[in-house]
């Protein structure tokens, strides 16, 4: 699983299941979205700058759609679907984001 520190800018090849969601630990930002979603592409910017000042923060792009489990089990509608997690529990979510300061209030739970 590709886990970075701060913004991610590619999103998984490989299935990421909730078990490698729950063994990571402190603070994580989950994507969901796909490459190719209008929204996605247009959070990416805002992403990229409020990420440079939470670089503790462990950030993982799940590709969502059709017969994926763990969008469904965050039950995820929208794209893009930002999660974010301490120690494996959401204390939070964002869906569409529209500016940083949507972003900066969901990273500084």
């Amino acid at each position: 699983m590709n886990v970075v520190n701060g913004f991610n800018a590619e999103y998984q090849d490989e299935e990421i299941t909730l078990e490698d969601i729950e063994r990571l630990e402190g603070d994580v930002l989950l994507e969901f979205g796909t490459p190719w979603c209008g929204y996605c592409k247009k959070a990416q910017p805002l992403l990229s700058e409020v990420m440079d000042d939470f670089l503790d923060v462990q950030h993982v792009k799940v590709v969502d759609g059709k017969g994926k489990r763990l969008g469904r089990h965050y039950q995820v509608k929208l794209w893009p679907t930002l999660i974010a997690l301490q120690d494996g529990k959401e204390v939070g979510r964002v869906v569409r984001p529209d500016s940083e300061e949507e972003i900066r209030k969901l990273l500084d739970v």
